[in-house]
């Protein structure tokens, strides 16, 4: 193609992030963040490559209008959406069910299938379609992919998709595991094996994507077998807000003695409950600095969160048979080498350790912190969802052009 920059937009319910690359050497044109979309005081934050960043403040009504602003200050680098050099928008889409398998050029009939997914996915859906539609709208004449978070996690076989619940019911209703940070477990998983040396083919790697949101996925040969979320991405490990796994009758419990009703339930498990619920921070800089001072609170929050993150890499051990790598990522993966210690400690007859010295380092690229010749390699990986939406949406729309 002649064309070779791809723009990434991310669109949430209040929000739009927005990436452009030119694909020729992966680099970044511009970033940026438009947030409170329908406040007064919506902001816009804009950063060119080599450049200053800018604000804007002052109401933003709604996400056409915050799309018209993120075009204007491409325009003003010379990076206008109206460019030649503009291949195709790349939009992250979170839930993409069973249909959408792969990276999809965006049609109606695309666009329809995306709001009859509303149901499993009524947070984020909705607002993936505006900033689909607005952004269609701005550029009618542009290819436009959506790439779908579930859809790295399509592969796994029906043992690992399916609930043990009535088959009727559950088809009925769509009940499955789905799983989400797609696009980061594929990076990740593909990068891990780049940092051995190897073929994706040819390396087993856990993958493990512990931000606000967290995750955890079994990775054979590059294709997920399995992955700890589920229908939504409530279920697997303790996140900063979300419970994670848990006893389903504790939902009856609640509403039988507690009185509250499924909104309440919903919003306790979503929203109150994982670390921010067990000692009342959800960020883990502030937990460990409580845990350095003796705080039990936080420690015994540390612990929970460290004990289920270990049974997942045990379980996903004993999924893979065989183990090349665990991969640690986002934005506690790999900031917090206090996490990563804990999690691997107590699993050196599976070949599994860190080296104290290389785990101690901060870096922003992949780096192995296991002991030279280890059996299993510990890798810390940093992700990028945005180059992955950019990579598949090139790709895709080179194949079509």
């Amino acid at each position: 193609m002649s064309s070779s920059r791809v723009l990434v937009l991310n669109s949430g319910s209040s929000s739009v992030k927005y990436q452009l690359l030119d694909m020729r050497d992966r680099s970044r044109l511009a970033v940026g963040l438009v947030e409170r979309i329908g406040e007064q005081s919506s902001r816009l934050r804009h950063t060119p490559a080599g450049g200053e960043s800018r604000e804007r403040t002052g109401p933003v009504a709604d996400h056409d209008a915050a799309l018209k602003a993120v075009a204007e200050e491409l325009a003003r680098d010379g990076l206008g959406l109206d460019s030649p050099e503009l291949a195709a928008i790349g939009h992250r889409v979170v839930h993409g069910g069973k249909s959408f398998t792969r990276p999809t050029l965006i049609d109606e009939a695309v666009l329809a299938e995306i709001e009859r997914l509303i149901p499993v996915a009524p947070l984020h859906n909705p607002a993936n379609l505006t900033g689909i539609r607005t952004a269609r709208a701005l550029r009618p004449d542009l290819p436009q992919v959506a790439v779908f978070d579930t859809a790295f996690h399509t592969t796994m076989p029906e043992s690992a998709a399916r609930y043990a619940i009535d088959v009727k019911t559950a088809d009925e209703h769509r009940i499955r595991r789905y799983g989400f940070h797609g696009t980061s477990h594929a990076y990740v998983a593909r990068a891990t094996a780049e940092l051995l040396g190897r073929a994706p083919e040819d390396v087993n790697v856990i993958v493990l994507h512990l931000g606000n949101g967290a995750s955890a996925s079994a990775v054979r040969g590059g294709r997920c077998v399995d992955t700890s979320m589920g229908l939504t991405p409530l279920e697997g490990l303790v996140m900063g807000t979300r419970s994670g796994d848990m006893d389903p009758a504790v939902i009856f419990h609640l509403m039988r003695v507690g009185g509250m009703s499924a909104d309440e339930i919903d919003n306790l498990l979503n929203k109150k409950s994982g670390l921010i619920g067990l000692c009342g921070d959800n960020d883990m800089r502030e937990i460990r600095r409580r845990v350095d001072e003796g705080d039990e609170e936080a420690r015994l929050a540390f612990d929970i969160y460290i004990h289920r993150l270990k049974k997942y890499i045990g379980a996903y051990y004993a999924v893979l048979g065989r183990v090349d790598a665990v991969a640690f990522t986002a934005g506690v993966g790999e900031n917090a080498s206090p996490v990563r210690e804990a999690a691997v400690a107590g699993l050196e007859g599976l070949g599994l350790s860190v080296d104290g010295a290389l785990n101690a380092v901060r870096g922003d690229r992949a780096r192995l912190i296991s002991p030279r010749n280890a059996r299993v390699a510990v890798a810390v990986v940093p992700t990028d969802e945005e180059l992955e939406i950019a990579t598949q949406t090139y790709e895709l729309v080179g194949k079509n052009s």
